[in-house]
């Protein structure tokens, strides 16, 4: 019979929620076992245990409890019975001993307390700050005042977590009443230290001490386990010298500051962390008020002005904390107005995402993405930018300065709401995390235990940890997605209607937000806000969403007012377009790269103005994947061949043409390819371009008759090297073979008459980039025939060509036209360019005097020899003149030189032992580096150019392209020095010495 019972018990307390029932049950009866009269295992205490958050620990608390009853000659009795019949006690008990082990050990310690939970006034209790005080105050006349101190307060904090858990209070009362237990424990230590200091010394000197509260505590919303912040603000008493005022305020800081953190036999509170001050560790712990206004004055940077949004007095005099609070705050609310505050701002966010630990920033709560940190920041820099003007916005406390940005219609109702519920939920969590072991964390464990007994405690008993996890993530994509528009939205309520009746912010409110924000020109920027939302349309509702974040990323580019005009441009043209506002507000990642492409430069602007449409490849990162030759040589020529006229026909190759060059745009700017690819790919888009223009001039030319002749287009310079930049032209040469049966002169006049049709066609103006055909690369160059046959090549390069034009046949690639021709001219010019017996020594001498002669006389005059990518020291020629050199030299015993791309030629230089990885590693930097500046000033100007910039925002915009972060122009200019610097040194060691 006692075996049935047994299994019927374990199983009764299996479904009661305990993992280990067996265990379970031995230490139920060792509580029946406890008292023979009144049995503590009753169907009603195990019910209330199966309540709390882990059944097994709190079962475990309790038995300790009891046993420290027991052992102490307490009245145990009187415990059991009031477990019995006091259902409002046995619930509190309960759910702490289920959520928090540490006040477990706490009870088992001081089991008398277990009177707090049972006190029936406890539920109502809404102690306040002077009442806390009074409570802690007690401890001062105890024979072990330090040690009295801990014991009260856990007392405190015991009967808190009681209501916490049991009654359901909100998290801001938690947090205002921990803080209020912070401030009376700062008080009754520092009369504690006070007590202590004057009883050994005597005749000291007396001051005003108070303690300034900051951070969490100073804005009432303080965790149970958290460092509390401080400054110390002292002043002498009348008659007293202030140096020895101060020496006395100084040990009685440092003593109330040993007496909270310092570990005794009750344990410790908290640290108390005065890092806060004027200077820091390396300032003076005590300060009078007028030598912290001093520092504030001349010295403090903006996120100390933002610490002091909190700053509260809560300890000593109260009249001196006070002094110092409203003297202080009249900086603090001055601080939006200071030189570089938006720069500070930036540099802060910027910060806080640094210094998220990468191991666990998933699991954190507070510097998490979408943790509590991106509330409280969001909310402090709208109040340092508000509270200015508005004295309503300027409570220290995160959840109430939220409701007061609210209501004064600083932020939507919805959104505020939304924001609030998620603090509340993410600030329970941390709460009761650290409830557990009374240990300062911000991480949501990953143990399944902890989990689930983590979820209970936040009401999840279904299935604890699935819906704990589902909660926290939902919670984190709200705060993530609110971050960035709370710090925006004000502007939307000073130029559109808000559902909902809320209530509009001045115009001359949002140009000083737009203001700080970085914008030149506010009240543009104000007017454009007002075109894209204003009315009750779907449309505009939709551009209300969308705006908050896209002004955000806007301000995190050089030119922010361009960005947001082109936007607007955008907007106008595709705005009654279904797909396009839907694929913005619904695809996060394509409205931030549109926001930063457009703000980036004029280049994609222009191309996306003249097909707006393009912003479609936005929303999938695989759209920006650079075309294959094949795929889109095939799209053009069916472009070609759907057109009738030669125009028509070039106008749509050319369109297909303006879309691929955005594509390649925008990937780059999107940091999706590197240059390499940037090159190979506008190469694709050019030779695919005169492939299939050319087929459109020669069926405009033959009108339907048989051709006399094949033609092909041989690429050269960076259009043969596949190194194209944005603003490159196609430098070429035509070559063309008479077709059996027809006359050389009727075959060169039907060639000549294509090729000038081709740039013709490729030239006209249109609502794409014109492509610049340039054949000055051609034997005999200007003065030479437009097109020569294979054998007029052949019979010139045999007679007349110069070592020069070798050289420039290095970067010859026949790659449009028909494929054998294409194949016979490489054929053809590949003797020429890699000599069977490598260079001659004089052609060697000839191709250094060309490269002195191009260093002295090509760079244009005023430009900065130092910083011309093209022929500048250490620039693109010196590179390539150096690999084209040694192409020539060695390429005849060396297969793989034999290409026309620079940086293969160079790796196959380093395969073949020619020159030393270090070396290459240098010259290849210097070139990428280069390429990609040229690149970016394309896309900043919309208009080629050789030279770094010296424009400050052009320069700017340039180096964050080219991968700096705002703020680092100068780091970009010195690499681009150094690197260019130690490039020429490499130059002239392989170049020029024998």
């Amino acid at each position: 019979m006692a075996e049935v019972r047994r299994v019927s018990g374990e199983g009764r307390l299996a479904r009661a929620g305990f993992a280990d029932p067996q265990r379970a049950g031995r230490l139920l009866d060792q509580l029946d076992g406890l008292d023979a009269h009144s049995p503590m295992g009753s169907e009603q205490v195990v019910t209330s245990l199966s309540e709390s958050a882990d059944p097994d620990l709190a079962l475990t608390g309790l038995l300790g409890m009891a046993e420290a009853l027991d052992q102490n000659g307490h009245d145990l009795g009187a415990f059991a019975r009031t477990l019995e019949m006091d259902a409002d006690f046995r619930r509190r008990l309960t759910v702490v001993l289920g959520a928090s082990e540490a006040l477990g050990r706490h009870l088992g310690v001081h089991p008398r307390h277990w009177y707090d939970l049972a006190d029936p006034a406890l539920a109502a209790a809404r102690p306040t700050p002077d009442d806390v005080a009074a409570c802690l105050a007690t401890a001062v006349e105890a024979e072990n005042p330090v040690d009295a101190l801990r014991v009260e307060y856990r007392r405190l904090l015991l009967r808190l977590a009681a209501r916490d858990l049991a009654e359901g209070l909100l998290v801001d009362e938690v947090a205002a009443v921990l803080a209020d237990l912070a401030g009376g424990a700062l008080e009754t230590a520092l009369q504690i230290a006070r007590n202590d200091y004057f009883k050994a010394h005597p005749g000291a000197a007396d001051c005003r001490l108070a303690i300034i509260a900051m951070g969490k505590c100073g804005g009432r919303e303080l965790n149970y386990v958290s460092d509390v912040d401080v400054l110390f603000a002292a002043e002498p008493l009348e008659g007293e010298p202030e140096s020895a005022a101060l020496k006395t305020a100084t040990q009685l800081a440092s003593a109330t500051m040993r007496i909270c953190s310092a570990h005794t036999a009750e344990g410790t509170l908290w640290p108390v962390d005065a890092n806060l001050r004027p200077e820091g560790k390396s300032g003076p712990l005590v300060r009078t008020v007028d030598s912290h206004l001093a520092y504030y004055g001349r010295w403090a940077k903006t996120w100390e002005f933002q610490a002091l949004l909190k700053a509260r007095p809560v300890a000593g005099d109260a009249e001196l904390g006070r002094s110092y609070a409203e003297r202080m705050g009249e900086l603090v609310w001055s601080a939006a107005d200071r030189d570089g505050f938006v720069d500070d701002v930036q540099a802060m966010r910027r910060r806080v995402v640094d210094h998220i630990p990468a191991a666990d920033a998933d699991r954190q709560l507070k510097l998490g993405p979408g943790g509590l940190r991106d509330v409280e920041f969001a909310v402090q820099l709208l109040q340092l930018v508000h509270g200015r003007s508005d004295e309503k916005v300027r409570s220290g406390t995160t959840l109430i300065a939220l409701e007061q940005l609210t209501t004064s219609g600083y932020v939507g109702r919805t959104d505020g709401a939304v924001l609030a519920d998620a603090y509340r939920f993410l600030r329970s969590m941390e709460h009761r995390i650290q409830l557990y072991r009374l240990r300062r964390t911000h991480q949501v464990p990953d143990d399944d235990d902890d989990l689930r007994r983590l979820g209970r405690s936040l009401g999840f008993t279904k299935n604890p940890i699935t819906d704990l996890t589902a909660a926290w993530k939902k919670h984190g994509l709200e705060v993530r997605r609110l971050h960035e528009k709370l710090f925006y939205r004000p502007l939307l309520s000073a130029v559109a209607r808000i559902p909902g009746g809320e209530v509009r912010l001045t115009p001359e409110a949002a140009k000083q937000r737009l203001t700080a924000l970085g914008y030149d020109d506010p009240a543009s920027a104000l007017r454009h806000i007002e075109a894209l939302s204003e009315g009750v349309s779907r449309r505009s509702s939709i551009q209300r969403a969308l705006l908050p974040a896209m002004l955000g990323w806007f301000a995190e580019s050089p030119d922010p007012d361009a960005g947001l005009l082109a936007f607007r441009t955008i907007s106008d043209a595709l705005g009654s377009t279904p797909w396009y506002l839907r694929q913005l507000r619904d695809e996060g990642a394509s409205a931030e790269r549109l926001a930063h492409l457009l703000a980036s430069g004029r280049y994609a602007v222009d191309l996306l103005q003249r097909a707006p449409e393009a912003t479609a490849m936005l929303a999938d990162e695989r759209e920006l994947t650079p075309r294959t030759p094949e795929s889109l040589q095939t799209e053009m020529s069916a472009a070609g061949r759907r057109k009738d006229e030669a125009v028509a026909a070039v106008a749509a190759i050319r369109a297909v043409r303006r879309r691929e060059l955005f594509r390649v745009a925008a990937a780059d700017l999107s940091s999706l390819v590197d240059v390499e690819i940037v090159g190979e790919a506008l190469t694709t888009i050019s030779a695919a371009t005169l492939t299939s223009a050319l087929e459109v001039a020669r069926r405009t030319i033959a009108k339907g008759a048989e051709e006399p002749t094949r033609m092909a287009i041989v690429a050269m310079g960076r259009f043969g090297g596949h190194e194209l930049s944005y603003g490159s032209d196609a430098d070429v040469m035509f070559v063309h073979d008479p077709l059996p049966g027809a006359t050389e002169k009727a075959a060169t006049d039907f060639a000549t008459q294509v090729a000038t049709e081709l740039r013709r066609l490729l030239a006209l103006p249109g609502a794409d980039p014109a492509v610049a055909v340039d054949a000055d690369l051609r034997p005999e160059g200007r003065q030479g025939p437009l097109v020569r046959t294979l054998a007029s090549y052949q019979s010139y390069y045999a007679r007349w060509s110069a070592v020069w034009e070798a050289q420039a046949l290095l970067r010859a690639d026949p790659m449009c036209g028909d494929a054998s021709l294409c194949e016979a001219f490489r054929a053809l010019i590949d003797p020429l360019r890699y000599p069977p017996d490598g260079i001659r020594e004089r052609d060697v001498q000839e191709i250094r005097r060309i490269k002195a002669r191009v260093d002295a006389e090509r760079l244009p005059r005023g430009a900065d020899p130092t910083t011309h990518t093209k022929l500048g020291r250490g620039g693109l020629a010196d590179i390539e003149w150096t690999v084209q050199l040694l192409q020539m030299r060695e390429a005849h015993r060396v297969p793989a030189l034999r290409t026309t791309r620079t940086l293969g030629a160079l790796r196959a230089a380093v395969a073949a032992e020619l020159v030393e990885s270090r070396d290459a590693e240098v010259l290849a930097a210097a070139w990428r580096m280069a390429t990609r500046i040229r690149n970016a000033i394309m896309l900043v100007r919309a208009r080629p150019s050789d030279s770094v910039p010296t424009n400050p925002r052009d320069l700017a915009a340039v180096a964050q392209i080219c991968g700096y972060p705002p703020g680092e122009t100068s780091r970009f200019s010195d690499h681009y020095l150094r690197t260019t610097r130690r490039a020429r040194n490499t130059v002239d060691h392989l170049f020029w010495d024998d």
